[in-house]
């Protein structure tokens, strides 16, 4: 009877072996498999210089969770000091977006913030869909007006939910401007950081911010310092601390770069962009490791060849945007054009730009001519 009963409890021992080993969580077996660490981009430019709209390439994706200028807040709060000064505050606050960790904003915004006190969220296809917010499909393409029409009311503990669950991360952000700053996040191991190098003819930019010369003037003094702002100079002033800096960022990623640096950063024009829009933007989306789906593709065609003329200057909508990216021949004077290739000259020789001569030939000459292939 002992016996019987002892062969019985090695029976039950044995199948609950065989139950742990099988059916359990198999740590002893094959591993469970890991999610993949998020993709992090950072879209780095310069105001007007087509950012917005590459931004959107990006945020329109259905796997990308994007976030526009979030820097902008730290601008705003510490505005007495330099762009220098600012670098490390900016840097950090980036650093934690992308590891979806938003109390980083407690120090620029109020306690009682919601998600639409958080600069340009509208612009975030994630911030206008579930989890963020439930009136559209994760998969549908969405304009920021209609966005903000619905979506606003969310509380703010919705940006770090919705982020934490998207393999992408993106960022678009203009107030950077030495890459050697980033290296910190580049040798982080706990991001997968890809460098978005965006670039735009110079003489374009300058004309862009011609048109939006209150909303940039903020930006500018802290760029350049109030005093170098004022007078005749004070707008080629602000274009020769931007040139500089992509021919720094420009040189720290592509000539002599450190290991860390290695296939993680791409330089793209604007120009190239609005020329070849579906070639650039599958560039821009193996890069990083992102599909172009054909409701994009679609997307991306049609808001680069509308009508629009991209009167509104920091709209994102279906434009002519060659046309649009070439207006500074046919509005900016040339003695203008002269001073800006004065200031931006070793930007333009570095990036591709070539510069006009006269008049003449600043309106007739091909964009084959104007614009080196790269």
């Amino acid at each position: 009877m002992v016996k019987s009963r002892r062969v019985h409890v090695l029976l039950i021992l044995v199948l609950l072996s065989f139950l742990l080993i099988y059916f359990l969580p198999c740590s002893n077996n094959a591993p469970l498999e890991e999610k993949p660490s998020p993709v992090h981009i950072l879209i780095l430019s310069s105001w007007r210089s087509g950012s917005s709209f590459t931004g959107q390439i990006f945020s329109q994706h259905p796997s990308v969770f994007y976030l526009m200028e979030p820097a902008w807040h730290v601008w705003v709060k510490m505005y007495q000091n330099s762009a220098k000064v600012l670098h490390m505050a900016v840097r950090d606050l980036v650093r934690s977006v992308f590891l979806c960790d938003m109390s980083v904003f407690d120090a620029y915004m109020s306690s009682q913030r919601k998600k639409s006190d958080l600069f340009q969220w509208e612009t975030s296809r994630a911030l206008c869909s579930p989890p963020a917010c439930d009136l559209f499909n994760r998969t549908d393409i969405i304009t920021a007006g209609n966005c903000k029409k619905i979506c606003s009311k969310y509380p703010f503990s919705k940006v770090e939910e919705a982020c934490k669950t998207y393999s992408h991360i993106a960022i678009k952000e203009v107030r950077f401007f030495n890459l050697k700053v980033l290296y910190p996040l580049l040798t982080d191991p706990s991001l997968n950081l890809k460098i978005i190098h965006l670039v735009r003819d110079p003489r374009a930019v300058f004309r862009s911010r011609e048109n939006t010369v209150a909303d940039l003037k903020r930006d500018s003094n802290i760029i350049v310092g109030s005093q170098r702002t004022k007078g005749e100079m004070g707008p080629y002033n602000t274009m020769q601390v931007i040139c500089k800096s992509h021919v720094e960022i420009y040189k720290a990623g592509s000539q002599a770069t450190p290991s860390f640096l290695k296939d993680r950063y791409l330089l793209v024009r604007y120009e190239d962009i609005v020329r070849d829009p579906l070639a650039r933007a599958a560039q821009m989306y193996r890069f990083a490791e992102l599909h172009f789906t054909p409701e994009l593709q679609k997307w991306v065609h049609n808001i680069t060849h509308g009508k629009g003329l991209g009167a509104q200057a920091f709209g994102i909508g279906s434009r002519d945007a060659q046309r649009v990216s070439q207006a500074w021949r046919k509005t900016l004077p040339f003695q203008k054009i002269e001073k800006v290739q004065k200031v931006c000259k070793d930007a333009m020789d570095l990036l591709g730009y070539r510069l006009v001569q006269s008049e003449e030939e600043q309106k007739n000459m091909s964009l084959d001519l104007l614009f080196a292939q790269n």
